[in-house]
């Protein structure tokens, strides 16, 4: 599996959108630790869940 995003990137997830985008913290093996929006801090197994990244313009 290869992730396409660094700590740093927005994302949301597709299965939880009322979460609110996400601010990516930290990739620690298969861990991506995101803090929402909505929700505050959350740890993602991404072998689970899918992000998606938020494209933003240069």
């Amino acid at each position: 599996m290869i992730f396409d995003f660094e700590p740093g990137d927005k994302v949301f997830n597709p299965i939880n959108k009322d979460w609110g985008i996400g601010q990516v913290q930290s990739i620690i093996n298969k861990k991506v630790t995101v803090n929402f929006q909505n929700v505050g801090k959350k740890v993602i197994n991404a072998e689970n869940i899918e992000l998606k990244k938020i494209n933003v313009g240069n």
